[in-house]
Order: C-alpha cells, then structure tokens, then sequence
C-alpha cells in the first residue's frame, strides 16, 4: 500500500529525475508514462523517503533508474512529474529533503535542484 505521504517528497524528485532522462527524439501525442508505473517504480522508495533511515534499498534505485530510462519522450517525463506532484502535494520539508538525496544516493544524473515547487510544464 502507498503511502500518499511519501509521493510529496517523490513529486519533487521524479520531477528532476524525468527531466533527466535520455534525451528524447520527437515528442509523442500521448504520454507512455502513467500515474501507476511511476507509483510502483517509486514504491520500494517510500520507507526511505516517510522515515528515513540508515541506506535506501536498491530496489529503489532500480525503480527510478527504471522510469528514468522510460521517459523518453517530453510528455512522459511532463507526465511523470505530474503524477509525482499531485500524490506528493503533502509532503513535509524532511521528506522533501530525504527524496532530493536520491539522485545523489542512486547516482543518477539530476542536473537541478529538487524543490516541491517544480514546474512540470517545463519539464523537457
């Protein structure tokens, strides 16, 4: 079960993270990436992101590496970060700071600043 809580933190970080998804070619019609694929590549990530902890499991890093490599498109990651924005609308300020250190942890490439305040609109 998700924990709504958890998505808050994840919003700002999915945002960052889709936006730095392999380059995409043209931007397709429809997003391939929905509400559901990122709350469960995202769901191993939730009792790291809700209480922390000593280490963030890797089936966490898996999943994000997962959507990372699925957004291909600027819809999918505008998309992504959509989903990721509305579930994590209640996150507080130490969740927020726990899922900006997921990048860092899960050494991916997030080339800004995780923040809840993210526009997905320009998400590219």
């Amino acid at each position: 079960m998700l924990n709504k809580q958890l998505f808050p933190l994840f919003l700002v970080y999915i945002a960052v993270a889709v936006a730095t998804a392999t380059a995409s070619s043209k931007a397709a019609k429809d997003a391939l990436v929905t509400c559901n694929m990122v709350y469960s590549s995202l769901e191993p990530c939730l009792g790291y992101v809700l209480g922390g902890g000593l280490s963030v499991p890797s089936e966490c890093c898996g999943g994000i590496k997962s959507l990372l490599s699925t957004g291909r498109t600027i819809d999918d990651r505008q998309s992504a970060c959509k989903c990721i924005k509305s579930a994590g609308s209640n996150a507080n300020d130490a969740q927020v700071n726990r899922a900006a250190t997921l990048p860092r942890i899960c050494k991916t490439n997030v080339p800004f600043k995780i923040s809840p305040h993210v526009d997905c609109s320009k998400v590219n």
